[in-house]
C-alpha cells in the first residue's frame, strides 16, 4: 500500500542552435529505444532540459479524481498531496514506473513523474563512457524538482534509484550555504524500494559469494554479462516471481535491453565513493521497502538500509527484485500505503488495500 505524487511541465528547447561540433547528446525527437514505450492513457512524455544542455525524459501522469461511485477508496486531493518522483536503477528508465504505479497513484490524486537518468530511455546521453556519478545523478533528479515542482515531493527509487536517493538526502542534511540548499530542495519523503544498501552492492556479492555461490554466479551472468538479455529463464529469475507469464517477461526484457545505452555508473568509482555519507535524524521520514523474493538484494541488504535510517524495513511477501513490474505489484503498493499511510504520508493517506 502507498501512494506518491509530482507535478511540472517541461518542454524540449526548440531553439538550441545546431553546431558542427561533436554535440553532447542527440537532440532530436526520434525514439532513442528499439523498442519504444507506449504510453497509457493520461500520461505525457516531457523532457526536462538539464544545466547541461542534455534532455531528461520525464514521463508525467497528474492525479485525478475516481470517478466511480462505487470505489470505496477515498482519492486524495491533488493540490494537497505531496508530488511523487520515481527514479529507476540499473537497465530501466521511467517505463518501469509508467507501466502501473504511475496509473495507480495518480488515480488517487497525486501527481506522479518518472524519470529516465541520463544515457536510459529516451534522456540524451552525455559524452563519456558512462551516464554519470551518484552525485550528478542526484544533481539531476535535484534539478528537475527545483525547477519544475511547486511543493516537496515525496522521492521514490528502485535499486541503484534507491542509492541515488540516498545520496540526495545525504545532500540534503549536510547541506552549508545556501547555495547548496537552492540545489538539493527539501523533501515531503523517501520510499527505497528493494535499494542498494548505503555501503553499495559490494558487500551483497562477497556474501553471495560465501553462502549462495550458485545465486553469485547467476547474478554475475545476468547483470554484469548481461545474459538477462538473451535468457527468458535467468531474466525471470533475475527480476520477477516464478509465477510471471513469460510474454510479460518477454516484453520487459525487451525493453530492459532498450533502456540503457550506457552503464549508469563507473562502479570502481561509485564503490570508492561509498558508504553513503551519515546524516542526522531529520524530519525526513524514510520508508524502506524490501520484497521477499528479492533474487539481487538480501535481507542484511534490506536490513542494513533500515538500520542506516533508523526505520524498521517492510519486507513484502510473494514479489521480487522488479516489485513495480512484477505480476503481483499490487502487493507492492499495499505494503507501501499500510506504512506510508500511517507514518510517511501521514495526512496524505489515500487508502488501506488488503493483501
Amino acid at each position: 500500500m502507498a501512494a506518491f505524487s509530482l507535478l511540472s511541465q517541461f518542454h524540449p528547447n526548440p531553439s538550441i542552435p545546431k553546431t558542427t561540433t561533436k554535440p553532447l547528446a542527440v537532440l532530436n525527437k526520434a525514439y532513442k529505444m528499439q523498442v519504444p514505450y507506449e504510453l497509457k492513457q493520461g500520461q505525457t512524455r516531457l523532457f526536462h532540459q538539464l544545466p547541461s544542455g542534455l534532455n531528461m525524459e520525464v514521463i508525467e501522469q497528474k492525479g485525478c479524481v475516481l470517478a466511480d461511485e462505487e470505489n470505496t477508496r477515498s482519492p486524495g486531493n491533488s493540490e494537497k498531496n505531496p508530488p511523487l518522483v520515481f527514479v529507476h536503477g540499473s537497465y530501466h528508465a521511467a517505463w518501469c514506473w509508467a507501466e502501473h504505479w504511475l496509473p495507480f497513484f495518480s488515480g488517487f490524486g497525486f501527481d506522479s513523474y518518472a524519470v529516465s537518468l541520463l544515457g536510459q530511455g529516451e534522456s540524451d546521453a552525455p559524452a563519456g563512457p558512462v551516464a554519470g556519478s551518484l552525485q550528478t545523478h542526484a544533481g539531476d533528479v535535484a534539478d528537475f524538482i527545483q525547477k519544475k515542482l511547486m511543493s516537496p515531493p515525496v522521492l521514490l527509487g528502485h535499486s541503484f534509484g534507491g542509492l541515488i536517493i540516498q545520496c540526495y538526502i545525504a545532500n540534503i542534511r549536510n547541506k552549508q550555504t545556501l547555495e547548496k540548499k537552492m540545489l538539493y530542495p527539501d523533501l515531503a519523503g523517501a520510499v527505497l524500494v528493494c535499494s542498494v544498501p548505503p555501503s553499495g552492492n559490494s558487500g551483497l556479492v562477497w556474501r553471495y559469494l560465501f553462502s549462495k555461490p550458485v545465486a553469485a554466479f547467476k547474478v554475475t551472468r545476468s547483470l554484469a554479462a548481461k545474459a538477462f538479455q538473451t535468457d527468458l529463464a535467468l531474466c525471470k529469475e533475475t527480476f520477477f516471481t516464478s509465477t510471471m507469464e513469460d510474454h510479460l517477461v518477454k516484453r520487459y526484457q525487451a525493453l530492459m535491453k532498450e533502456s540503457s545505452r550506457m552503464p549508469l555508473f563507473d562502479l570502481r568509482k561509485l564503490n570508492s565513493s561509498l558508504p553513503v555519507p551519515s546524516v542526522l535524524k531529520s524530519s525526513i521520514e524514510v520508508l524502506v521497502l524490501g520484497a521477499n523474493g528479492d533474487f539481487i538484494v538480501d535481507t542484511e541488504g534490506l536490513n542494513e538500509t533500515g538500520r542506516f535510517y533508523g526505520v524498521l524495513p517492510i519486507c513484502v511477501e510473494g514479489v521480487a527484485h522488479d516489485m513495480m513490474l512484477d505480476c503481483s505489484w499490487e502487493k507492492g503498493e499495499d505494503g507501501g500505503d499500510e506504512i506510508l499511510g500511517g507514518t510517511l504520508l501521514g495526512k496524505h493517506v489515500i487508502l488501506v488495500l488488503e493483501c
